[in-house]
């Protein structure tokens, strides 16, 4: 594996890791309770759980009751609230935006590689103003796999023209390290994302693990 010293390029998951998505998927999924008569569930609760995706926000809300058919039905029903509530408070987590500057002006190209759909990944970039800076945007949609696959990460190295095991992956979630050590790319743990109260992130073998967005400019900095 390289060194920090040699990472040319770094990619992020989305939810979790560059983008408080929480709030508004929350509220989406509340919103789809009360349509249905259900109980509506905490903040916090939900939040731990963001990282998952739609249809474990569904399982979630209904305590696993549902069918393999009602769970999909609802998740696309919650997907299409969740539309309409996309950027509402949705912001980037705090230091992101001076993490992106930094890569910017050392010339170090990033990405995104995240397992939402691309119908509701590109206009949240674009709302987020980040579609004019990131060199490649890779949804969930976009290649027949997903995370924990290796494949769109290998897929968005190509984009960035680099080599794999020269890129940093960044994400909140366990597939993330598994999609990045899978792709023999270096792997970082967004410890301020949506982690769950059973989950221990040193557990998951990143090479760093991070309590804010900033501290990879300081870890690339400090071991380049």
């Amino acid at each position: 594996m390289p060194s920090p010293s040699q990472v040319r390029a770094v990619l992020f998951d989305l939810d979790g890791t560059l983008a408080d998505t929480a709030p508004d998927m929350s509220d989406s999924l509340n919103e789809l309770l009360e349509r249905h008569d259900r109980p509506t569930l905490d903040y916090q609760q939900v939040r731990k759980h963001t990282s998952q995706g739609g249809l474990a926000l569904i399982k979630l809300g209904y305590n696993g009751t549902l069918d393999a058919d009602e769970t999909l039905q609802l998740r696309d029903e919650f997907l299409q609230i969740y539309a309409r509530r996309l950027h509402d408070k949705t912001s980037l987590f705090p230091g992101v935006l001076a993490l992106l500057d930094h890569l910017d002006e050392a010339g170090l190209p990033w990405g995104i590689v995240t397992n939402k759909p691309g119908w509701l990944t590109e206009p949240l970039v674009e709302k987020l103003e980040l579609a004019p800076r990131t060199r490649c945007t890779i949804s969930g949609d976009s290649l027949p796999e997903r995370k924990p696959r290796p494949e769109p990460l290998s897929r968005a190295a190509d984009l960035l023209c680099v080599d794999p095991v020269e890129c940093l992956y960044m994400g909140d979630d366990p597939r993330d390290i598994q999609a990045g050590k899978a792709a023999c790319m270096k792997t970082a743990v967004a410890a301020y994302g949506y982690i769950q109260d059973h989950q221990d992130p040193h557990d998951w073998g990143a090479d760093v693990v991070l309590d804010t967005a900033l501290e990879l400019r300081d870890w690339l900095s400090q071991h380049g």
